[in-house]
């Protein structure tokens, strides 16, 4: 019993031996980890919608400012702005046909006001990017904006994994 024993135990130090540590991350020129891939697959598009929303709810609370709920028109208009800065190449307010977020709301049949657009480009999870966007006072005012009553968020993910974030808030 007991050379099975220890043959056992030889074999679970072997195949312990076997496994690789963790490779440690990949460093870029500032000495950071280089960001890893995040794939959104459509199984969690709402679990990150919902993420967010939250988070943002959470953030505005903490500020004061009621809550917003989540909006189809102006989740469409991010939807398409986040494609449309991917077609372009470029994280900015206007469209490639030179529309305005005002225009993009306008054209979904959103009744309401613009708060206010937040943009971003990057491989980044939605609550990095909101952490990014909250570090930045004219963005963090769009996100906090007590006259905010309605949001929209949406993003495009391109092949190699770069995403382009759209927030709209309205009134």
């Amino acid at each position: 019993m007991f050379r099975i024993s220890a043959l056992f135990s030889a074999i679970a130090l072997v195949v312990a031996a076997c496994a690789a540590p963790p490779a440690p991350p990949t460093l870029g020129p500032d000495g950071r980890p280089l960001p890893r891939v995040y794939r959104i697959s459509a199984s969690e598009a709402d679990a990150v919608q919902f993420r967010m929303l939250d988070s943002v709810n959470a953030l505005r609370q903490a500020a004061g400012a009621a809550p917003v709920t989540l909006n189809a028109q102006l989740t469409a208009a991010a939807a398409t702005h986040s494609r449309d800065m991917s077609v372009q190449n470029r994280p900015w307010h206007f469209g490639s046909d030179g529309s305005s977020p005002i225009d993009r709301i306008q054209r979904t049949g959103y009744p309401g006001q613009l708060i206010g657009e937040t943009i971003s480009e990057t491989y980044e999870t939605e609550l990095e990017t909101l952490a990014a966007w909250m570090e930045q006072p004219d963005t963090r005012r769009v996100i906090l904006d007590p006259a905010a009553r309605n949001m929209g968020f949406s993003w495009h993910q391109e092949a190699n994994g770069k995403l382009w974030w759209t927030l709209v808030l309205g009134n």
